[in-house]
């Protein structure tokens, strides 16, 4: 679990050696004339997303011994002199850079301040389809290959179909490929940009998209409601609001600097290329209703 650690230059670079000074200072071992402390192996454990707390001496001991492999490594190669290598000197120069840039930018959405509560209440009544509306969905989803001349009339079959199995076998006479997919999510486990859509649907209709290989539908084959109340849903809005006032106070901080700072585009990068532009909730369609986006959809358990 915890040999990814290994010669991690970026990790290294963030276990800064307590001074003997320091009176938490407690060396955990020497390794020929440098020590590495047990504040270093704590710090290395957390940077383990898959360290679990009841695992340790064990966990402690084997990350002291991938610590203790590093400064071997790092020894040896000071020895060799690697650090002067000039592909080496570029990795730990863009290693620092990345460090100093993610601290700056974690002090500035810390500063973001926490949702209020009435921030909550009306982040739970804009969304009824997340909470006091919620839905289990049960989807089929089929993606189909045809030639654009044959949309029109496949729209029309599926809406004279009685059922799937009839549409389906109306594909297969016709020799069109498909590919078919079933899944039962809960509203919070589907994004939002198709969410507000699902949601307006009853059992059995479908929502159609074209695609750049013909058609894809998504059916609603079934849903159950499963609503969640204010005071369940509040620590997930929290999270979620927090999180997104976090990251729009550090675009706002980057929009500041860059407008403060004068930037000229040189060589190759001389004409600044327009940034893309986001997708909008529409052009995701019936594409992204089968792929969940815990990023933009508030997550908890249910």
């Amino acid at each position: 679990m915890l040999k990814r650690g290994l010669g991690l230059l970026a990790t290294a670079l963030t276990l800064a050696a307590c001074s003997p000074s320091d009176p938490d200072h407690k060396v955990a071992a020497r390794v020929n004339r440098e020590e590495i402390s047990e504040r270093q192996v704590d710090a290395f454990i957390k940077q383990q997303p898959q360290a679990k707390p009841e695992q340790g001496e064990a966990l402690s001991r084997k990350a002291l011994d991938l610590l203790i492999d590093q400064e071997l490594a790092v020894q040896k190669a000071e020895e060799l002199r690697l650090h002067k290598d000039p592909k080496v000197l570029q990795q730990m120069e863009a290693a620092r850079r990345q460090i100093l840039a993610a601290a700056y930018a974690d002090q500035v959405r810390a500063a973001a301040g926490k949702p209020t509560l009435e921030e909550v209440q009306r982040y739970y009544d804009a969304t009824p389809a997340l909470f006091a509306e919620r839905r289990i969905y049960n989807l089929q989803r089929l993606d189909i290959e045809a030639p654009p001349e044959q949309l029109d009339t496949l729209r029309a079959r599926l809406a004279a179909s009685k059922n799937l199995t009839e549409f389906t076998a109306y594909l297969k006479a016709q020799n069109l490929r498909f590919a078919a997919q079933q899944t039962v999510a809960a509203a919070n486990e589907l994004p939002l940009a198709s969410l507000g859509t699902l949601a307006q649907m009853k059992d059995g209709q479908s929502l159609l998209n074209r695609t750049p290989n013909g058609l894809q539908v998504v059916i609603l084959l079934s849903s159950r409601p499963q609503p969640v109340d204010l005071e369940r849903a509040r620590p997930m809005i929290e999270n979620f609001l927090g999180n997104q006032r976090r990251n729009e106070h550090w675009q706002q901080e980057l929009k500041t600097l860059r407008a403060a700072a004068k930037i000229e585009y040189q060589g190759r990068f001389a004409t600044a290329p327009t940034a893309p532009a986001a997708s909008s909730p529409a052009a995701a369609g019936a594409s992204a209703v089968l792929a969940p986006n815990p990023s933009t959809t508030p997550q908890y358990t249910h």
